[in-house]
């Protein structure tokens, strides 16, 4: 059963698990279960409409409209950025206090997009595990707020300022995820959409929707003795 954050009568708002997509995809043809359909059974039968996508391995909020014309309004409140989407991720190395990525992204057609990330750094850690000849490694926690939803946005940049989050494939760190697998056992990605704001699309009236972290998220801050308790 899915996680249900919210529901009325034009809205309904779950706790993406991470490993479940969204809806059928070209790029992940083996996958035999997707959100929508979970979704739609769960309600027995309701049409559910996706107004904004997570990655399969993203775990968060994931926001669904029960009819067309909601999913018309919503999908201009996104469009027009009047939506706030709050990320935690799980990154190497320590990165800065708070900067601002403003990196252009090239999406499947190569075209180039204008992306622009926001973050600060929540903790900061550093454990002893050996790796690349040093005895320890250093991580940290951060929330990022994307202001536009470029594909792969968080992934691609924070491996571009060189602080990947743990466990992103492709786009991330191949030796410290072998690493952490070896190690850990961690097949999954530390990155979870935790908050979602909006307007309401009938009301108008301000809705905020946190999602807790799941239970890998929780495992791996408890080896990097972070404080997650906020999450969880």
């Amino acid at each position: 059963m899915l996680e249900i954050l919210y529901q009325d009568e034009y809205l309904v708002a779950i706790n993406k698990p991470s490993g479940l997509l969204v809806h059928k995809s070209y790029y992940a043809r083996d996958a035999k279960v997707f959100a929508v359909q979970e979704l739609r059974n769960q309600l027995g039968g309701q049409h559910v409409y996706p107004i904004h996508r997570l990655d399969r391995k993203t775990s968060g909020v994931l926001l669904f409209a029960l009819s067309k014309d909601v999913l018309k309004i919503m999908n201009e409140q996104f469009a027009t950025r009047n939506v706030e989407k709050k990320y935690l991720a799980i990154l190497r190395g320590w990165s800065p206090d708070s900067d601002t990525i403003d990196y252009d992204l090239t999406n499947d057609d190569g075209v180039k997009q204008n992306a622009i990330t926001r973050y600060k750094r929540l903790q900061k850690t550093e454990i002893d595990l050996e790796y690349n000849n040093h005895p320890t490694s250093r991580y940290c926690l951060v929330e990022a707020i994307p202001e536009t939803g470029r594909m792969h946005q968080l992934r691609k940049h924070f491996r571009h300022i060189f602080h990947p989050i743990l466990g992103s494939r492709p786009h991330g760190c191949n030796k410290q995820n072998k690493l952490w697998l070896e190690t850990y056992g961690l097949k999954g990605m530390m990155l979870h959409a935790h908050e979602l704001s909006f307007n309401h699309p009938i009301t108008n009236e301000k809705v905020t929707l946190n999602a807790k972290i799941n239970e890998e998220f929780k495992e791996v801050g408890e080896i990097l003795n972070l404080d997650l308790t906020l999450y969880s």
